[in-house]
């Protein structure tokens, strides 16, 4: 997703992705078919970063990721999918994968990607020199199913014939909270929590955009390390107009559904978030 800043101190110009929102889907219950329409006139290009992310696989490889039930792959779940880049990544690393879109015309095209990808994947797939170590026969499943993240109704898609849902062992968002208004975020933190198994598994944040400043408009919308901390720990809205009430939400009692395991700067990412994206990684609370 393109921001409207590069920086701190330089003009804001709107983008045309923040100008579509602001002409006619400025509520929330106008978001999906603001979202729907640009995927129906093929404007997917505003937000898309035409491979998976760096910081993300780098994460996956780096240990083991391990899987509640023995005998079965670890299941992730990636809200907001766009064309499907890391939906495929974590499938060719083991993963059974569901990614989730608002769009049924962003479904089709994730899924002609990941047709393309799992037979021959490239090389953006893998940190360097690591693609042996994923043979294609350890792969996982993909599955892309249209719905709306706020909603329950594809959970039951996502488990097999005779099962409950039991969550996810992995959820990654990149854009997908920074997609959304600032007063979807409390509601955001709530799913996260009833959508992420208990532990070990884990919910991976690449925060972004964090150098933004907070009274710009959006999408992407402007986050900070605080509105993270305030809506899945702190219990609150995730909504503040400084930098400074932002990080004082870090002080606040974990009250909400999830403690944070890590915070860390990765070595790679997105040119677009290079030098302030850091990565959150959140599990239930402990009882």
């Amino acid at each position: 997703m393109t921001s409207n800043a590069s920086k701190a101190g330089e003009p804001f110009v709107p983008t045309k992705l923040i100008k579509h929102f602001q002409a006619n889907h400025t509520t929330r219950d106008a978001q999906t078919s603001g979202w729907s329409a640009l995927w129906d006139s093929q404007q997917n290009d505003l937000w898309d970063r035409g491979k998976p992310s760096p910081a993300l696989i780098d994460l996956i490889e780096s240990a083991p990721w391990p899987a509640r039930r023995e005998g079965r792959r670890p299941k992730a779940l990636v809200p907001g999918c766009g064309k499907g880049y890391d939906v495929v990544m974590l499938a060719l690393h083991g993963f059974d994968v569901y990614g989730l879109e608002v769009s049924p015309t962003g479904v089709e095209t994730a899924r002609a990607y990941a047709a393309q990808q799992l037979d021959a994947p490239l090389a953006y797939n893998y940190g360097e020199g690591n693609q042996e170590k994923y043979p294609m026969n350890q792969r996982g499943e993909v599955t892309f199913l249209a719905g709306d993240f706020f909603k329950r109704d594809w959970e039951s898609q996502c488990v097999r014939e005779g099962e409950s849902f039991e969550g996810f062992d992995l959820i990654y968002d990149y854009t997908f909270l920074c997609a959304l208004l600032p007063e979807m975020r409390q509601d955001w933190g709530r799913r996260m929590g009833e959508l992420l198994g208990p532990q070990p598994a884990k919910l991976v944040c690449l925060e972004f955009p964090l150098y933004k400043d907070l009274n710009l408009p959006g999408p992407p919308w402007p986050l900070r390390e605080g509105i993270y901390y305030d809506v899945l720990a702190g219990g609150g809205t995730g909504v503040f107009d400084s930098d400074e009430a932002a990080q004082s939400a870090l002080q606040r009692p974990n009250k909400g559904p999830l403690e944070r395991v890590a915070r860390i700067r990765p070595p790679r990412t997105y040119p677009q978030g290079e030098g302030t994206d850091h990565l959150g990684i959140w599990q239930v609370k402990s009882r």
